[in-house]
C-alpha cells in the first residue's frame, strides 16, 4: 500500500475541484481549512501545503516538502530558514496576467479619455467638451517587468495598435507581441520613449524604489504611469512632487507604498493621480481562482508523477527558474 501524502489546502475549492485534488494525487490524503481558521501549531505534519499561509507558521511545517502560493509575488517565502531545506516553492504565474492587465487598462482609458473630468461634469449637469483626448492606437508603451502581468498587458496594447518596449531582469528572446525588448540596465535609456510606462514589478530588494525623482523627469513630459506591482517599486515623496509639478498626464495605482494608504496621506488629492486599494488581481475572483486550482492539480499531477512542477521559484532570485 502506498504511504498517504498529507496534503493541506487553504483555498476555497467546491466538491468537483476536490475530487480532481484527489485524482491528481491517488495517495494524497487531503485536509480542507481555510486560512483563517489555521493555527500555528496544525501545519506540522503535512507535506504539501496548496495556498499562502503566514509566513511565520512555516517555521513549524517540519515535514513540508512543497508549497504551492496561489499568488505570483513570493515576498517573504524565499527567506532564509522559512522553509525546510530542500523544499520546493512553487508560484500561480500564469493566474493574473488576464484580470490585471484589464484592470491596467480600465485605469488607462479612464485617464486617456478623461472619464473623471466628463462624470464630476456629469453630477453637475454640466454639457462640456473637455480637452482632445490621447488613444492607444500609435502611442508607445514602455512595460518594465515582463512576467505573465506585464506580458499579457504588452500583448494586448499592441493588439490595440501602440509600439511595445519591454524591460526584463535579463536578456531574453524577444516575443512576436514586443517590439523591442532590454534588460533592466537599459532602462534610463528608453523612458523617454515612451507615452505610457508600466510597472509590474516584484517587491525585491532590487526592484525597490527603481522608480525616483530623476527616472520620472526622465519619462516624456505628459507621458502617464501605471504601477500594479509593488508600491515600493516607486519613491511616492519623489512622485508626488513630480506629479505637482505637472510633468505627467495621469498616475494609475493600484498599489502604493504605504499600503493602505492612510487616509490623510498626501498622494490622495495629487491631481492626476487615480487609486485603486490592491484590487486588480484578487485571488478569490473566479477568473484567477479557477487558474490556481488548475496550475495546482497539474502540479500535483506532475508530483505524484515524479516530474518536474510548473513554476518553481529560484530561492537565491524569487522568481519562476527561467526567468
Amino acid at each position: 500500500m502506498n504511504t498517504k501524502i498529507k496534503v493541506l489546502v487553504v483555498l476555497s475549492v467546491d466538491e468537483s475541484q476536490k475530487v480532481e485534488f484527489q485524482n491528481a494525487l491517488p495517495n494524497g490524503d487531503f485536509n480542507y481549512i481555510p486560512v483563517e481558521n489555521l493555527t500555528k501549531n496544525c501545519v506540522s505534519e503535512y507535506s504539501i501545503i496548496i495556498g499562502n499561509i503566514p509566513v511565520d507558521y512555516l517555521t513549524n511545517a517540519s515535514k513540508l516538502k512543497w508549497l504551492q502560493l496561489n499568488n505570483a509575488g513570493t515576498e517573504g517565502y524565499t527567506e532564509k530558514g522559512v522553509l525546510q531545506e530542500n523544499a520546493i516553492l512553487t508560484n500561480a504565474t500564469g493566474a493574473y496576467g488576464g484580470i490585471i492587465s484589464e484592470h491596467m487598462l480600465g485605469m488607462l482609458l479612464m485617464i486617456q479619455k478623461q472619464f473623471p473630468l466628463y462624470y464630476n461634469n456629469q453630477k453637475q449637469h454640466i454639457w462640456k467638451k473637455e480637452a482632445s483626448a490621447t488613444t492607444i492606437e500609435g502611442s508607445t508603451t514602455l512595460v518594465v517587468g515582463m512576467g505573465d502581468i506585464g506580458g499579457t498587458f504588452a500583448k494586448k496594447m499592441k493588439a490595440l495598435g501602440s509600439y511595445t518596449i519591454g524591460i526584463r531582469r535579463r536578456h531574453h528572446q524577444k516575443p512576436d507581441y514586443i517590439d523591442e525588448l532590454y534588460s533592466i540596465e537599459e532602462l534610463d535609456q528608453h523612458l523617454d520613449r515612451a507615452d505610457i510606462v508600466a510597472l509590474c514589478l516584484p517587491g525585491f530588494d532590487e526592484t525597490y524604489h527603481l522608480i525616483t525623482k530623476d527616472r520620472l523627469l526622465r519619462m516624456k513630459k505628459g507621458a502617464i504611469l501605471i504601477n500594479v506591482g509593488r508600491g515600493t517599486a516607486i519613491n511616492t515623496t519623489d512622485l508626488i512632487e513630480v506629479v505637482k509639478e505637472g510633468h505627467l498626464k495621469g498616475v494609475c495605482l493600484d498599489v502604493t507604498d504605504p499600503e493602505p494608504l492612510p487616509r490623510e496621506h498626501e498622494l490622495w488629492d495629487c491631481p492626476g493621480v487615480f487609486i485603486t486599494p490592491h484590487v486588480s488581481g484578487p485571488f478569490r475572483q473566479k477568473e484567477a481562482l479557477d487558474k490556481i486550482i488548475q496550475i495546482s492539480i497539474e502540479n500535483l499531477r506532475r508530483y505524484s508523477r515524479g516530474q518536474k512542477l510548473m513554476n518553481i521559484i529560484d530561492f537565491e532570485t524569487g522568481y519562476c527558474i527561467g526567468q
